[in-house]
């Protein structure tokens, strides 16, 4: 089973952390930046997340590893929008057809891509120091999420890698019987669309073994359950919650301070 590797190892003291404690911090720098459409914001809120990673125990190299697609979507909006905003004011750098790019743009555009860029990253940190069970056993005993409904998020997380096993194994089998689309656009469609149609049926039998399983272990019973382990929420993810909330502020103060503030709404 393909399993995505930690981003950082288990005895770092970001690996330590509640779940719920990294996922609030996350959470708040991002509604900072959601909050306002200046450049400045996002450009505080990635600087203070990327200055905190190594205090974490989280190293760069393997961060980039995870959060790479992240990384080429921002480059990819702030791009498509540089090239086809509406506002080509300011002075003109290139004018090719459709194609246009101007000062104006050119600051729109960057600023767009650093704010996708400073809205994910911090999720993207959270969830990839977080073990699914410990999330799962943190909404349950903290947020008192029913526990069917998260032991069951938790095993469909779990199961996920199955899937992309899965459509290999199909397309070997599928080679195997001499079954090959070739050139052939119209083939290779209809051949895309029966495996993805095998692989749906195969992940709805698989949910529906999981459900029986799950009512015959009692989940669906109002009887109280036990955990085999406690999270508790200790000082040191208050800590880390409030860094989160201050690291909004600190970035929404600056842009105020500055003068480039400009809400969402309004």
């Amino acid at each position: 089973m393909r399993i995505a590797p930690a981003a950082a190892p288990p005895d770092a003291p970001v690996s330590r952390l509640n779940p719920l404690a990294k996922l609030g911090a996350a959470l708040a720098v991002s509604l900072a930046v959601l909050a306002s459409i200046d450049p400045v914001t996002p450009t505080v809120a990635l600087v203070g997340v990327l200055v905190a990673l190594p205090f974490g125990g989280l190293r760069y190299r393997r961060l980039l590893r995870r959060g790479w697609p992240v990384l080429v979507g921002a480059v990819l909006v702030g791009c498509a929008n540089m090239l086809f905003a509406a506002d080509q004011g300011g002075t003109s750098y290139l004018h090719l057809g459709p194609l246009q790019l101007s000062s104006v743009s050119l600051a729109g555009g960057g600023a767009l891509g650093l704010r996708v860029l400073a809205i994910a990253l911090p999720g993207v940190v959270a969830f990839a120091t977080i073990d699914p069970t410990d999330l799962a056993d943190c909404l349950v005993q903290q947020l008192r999420v029913p526990a069917r409904f998260a032991i069951g998020a938790l095993a469909a997380y779990r199961l996920l890698p199955l899937l992309a096993d899965e459509w290999e194994l199909l397309g070997l089998a599928r080679r195997a019987r001499g079954i090959d689309a070739g050139a052939n656009p119209l083939a290779r469609f209809r051949l895309f669309a029966a495996t993805l149609f095998a692989l749906l049926v195969g992940a709805v039998r698989r949910g529906g073994r999981l459900a029986t399983a799950m009512d015959a272990r009692g989940f669906d019973a109002g009887t109280p359950r036990t955990f085999a382990r406690r999270h508790p929420f200790t000082g040191a993810d208050r800590l880390v919650l409030a860094l989160g909330v201050l690291l909004a502020a600190v970035a929404l103060a600056v842009s105020i301070g500055t003068g480039t503030f400009v809400p969402l709404v309004g």
